[in-house]
């Protein structure tokens, strides 16, 4: 087993489920713009990449429009979508046995830095975290690759060795790769096997009690 002794998590399908703010805060933007709400399927392609190409790529929008929508997107999510969220069972112990185990932790998310910045704190789970790293909310660095590297160099790392990226979506694998890291794959959040795998996820866990195994042992 790999020794990983930095590790970098995303947030959103990673360590919390944050399902239900996200989407109810789609569906506030659409109504609030007057767009067709999309239906479940699509609606759930928004979990994990940045929201501004979410609303471009999936709702046909041009930049002027996604960024209206994502303007409306932030009328509802820091009052109320934020807090539509729980922390997948298992998570705190792990966080906690990483820290236990003198290992470092650091928060990469495409998620605004303040947003994930309120939602670790408001679970408890900003005691575990050396570094708190995401988006801009004036969408300067939204792409995953540009989060990661901005985690490594908020941390100052330059040597890559012992550490891994853990996320739920193909977007973690691949900007963890342009990176130089590996990535562990959460198969319990919102992407699927085949997504991590084609992605080139270094390993693949079901559950938040896999990862503890790969992370610990």
């Amino acid at each position: 087993m790999q020794d990983y002794t930095i590790i970098l998590f995303d947030l959103d399908g990673t360590l919390t489920d944050s399902a239900p703010g996200i989407l109810n805060s789609v569906r506030y933007a659409c109504r609030k713009l007057g767009l067709p709400i999309p239906g479940e399927e699509t609606l759930r392609r928004f979990l994990g990449p940045p929201l501004i190409a979410s609303f471009r790529e999936l709702m046909g929008l041009d930049a002027v429009g996604a960024d209206r929508a994502v303007s409306a997107f932030r009328e509802y999510f820091p009052t109320k979508g934020l807090f539509e969220n729980e922390v997948y069972p298992g998570i705190p112990a792990l966080l906690a046995d990483i820290k236990s185990a003198g290992k470092t932790v650091i928060i990469a998310t495409s998620k605004p830095e303040a947003y994930a910045r309120r939602i670790l704190e408001h679970f408890g789970l900003a005691q575990y975290c050396d570094f708190i790293c995401g988006a801009t909310l004036d969408e300067t660095r939204t792409d995953k690759a540009e989060v990661i590297a901005y985690a490594l160099a908020t941390a100052g790392i330059t040597d890559k060795a012992g550490v891994v990226m853990v996320g739920d979506r193909e977007h973690d694998v691949l900007g963890a790769k342009k990176n130089g890291l590996p990535c562990i794959g959460a198969v319990y959040g919102y992407g699927t096997a085949e997504e991590l795998t084609a992605a080139g996820a270094a390993a693949l866990a079901g559950t938040v009690d896999e990862l503890h195994k790969l992370l610990l042992g």
